[in-house]
């Protein structure tokens, strides 16, 4: 088998270095086999080993290899749909406790940060930024949400008060959010992978699962090894594959796309974002940026649905950047890539059982780099008999997209336009 090594983006490049790990070559037993080394296993497998399971994770190329490895690195808070959306849907009782959680994920990522020592350039605050009138109404109404759920690190920038966090003229206002920040995502994945076998976790590289033999005690088919276990975690998203087609009915992947500049000089960087905040707009396809620790400018934005990559990110993106910031028009664009993300029809995470023992989540929808660190946690308390907060997600309603896999790229784009037009007409 062929090894699958990181894309060529900037984390792969600047990753802390860490020795590729064996591929699985005999059969294991375990309490918990994990499919998926990105933030949702890694999240899982380290909350289960601090509550004495054995863990063992199967990665099908390298830790942090997909979404988790290739993000913006940006922490925010809540999901891609906010809990007043979920209110509406589901009602008020379990709209509680999903808005209660709404704000954990981030705190997990800075108490693991702290408990293992990850090294991934952790960074406080993080801006949502209006471009018209009805977007910073829309702010408005987001604190007062937030706020009723004990979210109160929040503050309304107006015109003058954003520019003096982001040097760009396009916004008429924004929302800071102290409890959001940025990171380097391989690098947290990574830490997170060595806190893991810490633990006396097994995480096992260039081993995608192939089959699972379903049943009372289940069994997880590598091609040249088999994991047994008293339970199987799923949390492959976007990268899963056809291994349990009943999760790919009513999800689709999805590409976003990166670029990254080069170094700027510490003048440039401290005028583009002088509190080195982290920035996205409030455009339904938005567009999202940070510096780096070594002064570049990242940018990212678009979405391609059904995950083919461009042939040419740079092109698509660097013209949005210099919307932006058009002072760096002369500056060379050092790394550009594509990752994918698992979108569902509701825009909310997709959260379940299959049978008794083979546990789920997937479809963070663009918004997982805090998700899928409560998504750890949650499973794992399902898995101790705490299931109370895992059936708030479970018994969220799903859809699969209309006219089947044949057709939700096209309905998906159609839809992504109408809103992508609405965001240009300002209504």
């Amino acid at each position: 088998m062929a090894t699958i090594a990181y894309p060529q983006s900037y984390y792969a490049a600047s990753a802390n270095p860490v020795p590729p790990r064996p591929a699985l070559q005999e059969e294991v037993q375990t309490d918990v086999c994990v499919i998926g080394a990105g933030y949702t296993g890694l999240s899982s497998a380290l909350f289960l080993l601090e509550n004495g399971f054995s863990v063992t994770v199967l990665e099908a190329a390298r830790v942090g290899f997909g979404a988790s490895g290739r993000n913006g690195g940006q922490i925010v808070n809540s999901y891609s749909r906010d809990i007043d959306v979920i209110e509406r849907t589901v009602g008020p009782r379990q709209a509680q406790l999903l808005g209660q959680m709404a704000f954990e994920g981030g705190r997990i990522i800075r108490e693991r940060v702290a408990k293992y020592n990850i090294q991934c350039d952790l960074k406080d605050g993080g801006v949502f930024a209006a471009l018209t009138s009805k977007q910073m109404g829309h702010l408005e109404s987001q604190k007062r949400l937030w706020e009723r759920f004990g979210h109160t690190q929040l503050e309304l920038m107006d015109k003058n008060r954003i520019r003096e966090v982001v040097a760009c003229d396009n916004y008429v206002g924004g929302m800071l959010d102290m409890s959001g920040g940025h990171i380097h995502p391989l690098n947290l994945a990574l830490g997170e992978a060595a806190a893991v076998e810490s633990l006396g976790g097994k995480i096992y590289e260039q081993s995608p699962a192939v089959r699972i033999e379903r049943g009372a005690n289940p069994v997880v088919h590598t091609p040249n090894g088999r994991v047994r276990a008293k339970f199987i975690i799923v949390a492959g998203n976007a990268y899963l594959g056809g291994l349990v087609p009943e999760l790919a009915a009513k999800s689709m992947p999805c590409g976003t796309q990166v670029i990254t500049t080069e170094p700027l000089s510490d003048e440039l960087a401290r005028t583009l974002l002088p509190q080195d905040y982290c920035v996205e707009d409030c455009n339904y396809l938005l567009d999202y940026y940070r510096l780096t620790s070594d002064k570049r400018l990242i940018f990212g934005g678009g979405v391609v649905y059904g995950a083919r990559d461009p042939a040419n990110i740079e092109a698509i993106i660097r013209p949005k950047m210099l919307k932006a910031f058009p002072q760096l028009k002369d500056v060379k664009i050092d790394f550009a890539w594509t990752g994918n993300f698992l979108l569902t029809l509701s825009r909310l995470p997709q959260v379940g059982r299959i049978g008794d023992n083979i546990y789920y989540s997937q479809g963070c929808s663009g918004h997982g780099v805090t998700y899928t660190h409560l998504a750890g946690k949650v499973l794992a308390e399902a898995l101790r008999g705490q299931a109370e907060r895992f059936d708030a997600f479970a018994e969220l309603p799903h859809y699969p997209f209309p006219g089947g896999q044949m057709f939700r790229v096209p309905f998906s784009a159609i839809g992504a336009w109408y809103y992508s037009l609405r965001d240009r007409l300002g209504v």
